[in-house]
Formats: structure tokens, C-alpha cells, sequence
């Protein structure tokens, strides 16, 4: 009773898969199509320029370091501006991310929001960072005005032992 089942399923689903207005179109083409189409209608601008040399880098932390949670985080950068994330994209201009126990973010990836990706859009260039005692590492990750990351060209990342 169950093969007959999924065979009649399978073959309902075959046939609705297959049915096409334009039977001259093959259907991964309209599919190709179809995304093209989408993605055009949103496409983003491209990243802004940023001078070969810029970097960001925490400035009171060194990697290996013992802190007390919580514990003061000071951002920095060299050749760019920190800006808020407003949507309007500048070139050598954006904002800190803290990426907690995990590594940069592709290249034009928005940074999600979360317990583990600390976004600083208000063009902070200090926070207080609470962890759990044990070994962290903390990646400073640049990203423009529109939260897209720079990549890993604009990251620093420092390994903690946290102590309460």
C-alpha cells in the first residue's frame, strides 16, 4: 500500500514538474532566467575602496593575554574612518564587528547580529566584553556602512584566557 503511495505521489510530482506553458523552454534555462532576473532586481552597490595598507587591530589587547571578564575592548584602525553603519557607502569607511570564537567573514558577507557577532554601527571604537571563563578568541572584523564584510584583509584576531 505504501509503494503505491509514493509511486502515485512521485508520479503526480513528475508530471506538475513538467508541465510548461512553453514547451520549447527547457526548464533549467527558465530557472537560470528566473535568477538572473531576481538578482538584478537587488543588486548591491559594490564595496567601497579601501587603501592597500589599512588595517584594524585591537589596541589594548595582545594575543595570549589573561583578562577578567568583563573586561574592556578598545578598536582601532590605520588608513580608514570609523563611521556609523547609516547606508551610505564612503570609501575607506566603516564600522567594528567582534566575532566571538570564530574566524573573519567572506569578503561582501552581511555580519549577522547576534550573541557572537557584536556589531559596534554607532562608530564605537570601545566595548565591554563579558565571557565565560576558558580560552576565546576574539576576530575585530571591518565592514562598510551596509554591514558587509571587508573580509579577512580587514580583521585582527587575539586569543583570551578568560579568568572571573
Amino acid at each position: 500500500m505504501k509503494i503505491i503511495f509514493i509511486s502515485a505521489v512521485t508520479a503526480i510530482c513528475l508530471t506538475a514538474c513538467n508541465s510548461s506553458a512553453d514547451k520549447t523552454s527547457d526548464n533549467k534555462d527558465s530557472m537560470n532566467h528566473d535568477m538572473q532576473m531576481n538578482t538584478s532586481a537587488v543588486s548591491m552597490p559594490a564595496m567601497p575602496e579601501v587603501p592597500a595598507d589599512a588595517k584594524v587591530y585591537f589596541s589594548n589587547l595582545k594575543d595570549g593575554q589573561t583578562v577578567t571578564s568583563p573586561f574592556k575592548v578598545e578598536m582601532a584602525v590605520e588608513g580608514l574612518h570609523v563611521d556609523t553603519a547609516n547606508g551610505k557607502l564612503k570609501p575607506a569607511s566603516g564600522h567594528h564587528h567582534i566575532l566571538i570564537d570564530m574566524d573573519s567573514i567572506a569578503v561582501g558577507t552581511v555580519i549577522p547580529k547576534d550573541s557572537v557577532h557584536l556589531h559596534f554601527g554607532n562608530a564605537q571604537t570601545s566595548a565591554e566584553v563579558k565571557l565565560s571563563p576558558g580560552k576565546h578568541s576574539l576576530t575585530l572584523q571591518f565592514a562598510d556602512a551596509l554591514h558587509r564584510s571587508y573580509g579577512s584583509r580587514l580583521t585582527s584576531k587575539v586569543t583570551l584566557n578568560v579568568k572571573q
